[in-house]
């Protein structure tokens, strides 16, 4: 598979948001078939890292949507969305300099505190089994507004989660590709059985 054509013919597949802000990006090295980093609030770029080689073993829809869920999963992570745990760190943040230049220690140790707790329930929010559900179901409306139905495109993914774990040679599907599985088999309508609730309110 030629890397460069490839590249151009995904950058078609992709929404416009995902066209702005994720770039793909050549990296033979690796062992996954399609890797991303979690993205820090501070770094613009959101790479998307693929090894062709490997790649080029799935199909056309099995790319596209594999493609698709990850920019979903990419963009959908907000570090900046207005609720309560970017309040707090906001808070935090702003009374560790309140309290620093009043040289609290304490005051300092609290208010970091509080910031580093809320920061970290954004971040475990953002890598949870939820977040994957929700980047899966983003890709799905995607790969529909690119001319799949739903249930053929539920279908790709489900084969494309299988297929990479094969090509990557793991012990098999962790527990959150299980749950995707899952509930793409029901949106596919090969299962009648979906993802409980206390999964997607995790």
């Amino acid at each position: 598979m030629e890397p460069n054509a490839e590249i151009r013919r995904l950058l078609d597949v992709m929404p416009a948001s995902g066209r702005m802000t994720t770039k793909i990006v050549s990296k033979p090295q690796q062992a996954k078939v399609i890797d991303a980093t979690f993205p820090l609030p501070w770094n613009q770029d959101r790479p998307i890292y693929i090894n062709f080689d490997l790649w080029g073993r799935l199909t056309k829809p099995q790319r596209d949507l594999l493609l698709l869920q990850k920019v979903s999963w990419l963009i959908g992570v907000k570090w900046f969305k207005p609720n309560i745990d970017q309040g707090v760190v906001l808070l935090g943040f702003l009374a560790g300099l309140i309290e620093s230049s009043q040289s609290d220690a304490v005051g300092v140790v609290v208010a970091g505190g509080l910031s580093a707790i809320a920061a970290l329930r954004i971040w475990r929010s953002n890598k949870s089994s939820e977040s994957e559900l929700n980047a899966d179901i983003a890709a799905i409306k995607v790969a529909q507004r690119r001319g799949y139905l739903e249930a053929e495109a539920a279908q790709h993914l489900l084969s494309a989660i299988e297929a990479v774990a094969k090509i990557e040679g793991g012990s098999g599907l962790n527990f959150t590709e299980l749950i995707r599985c899952q509930n793409l088999r029901a949106i596919a309508g090969l299962s009648s059985v979906g993802v409980p609730e206390f999964f997607n309110a995790e």
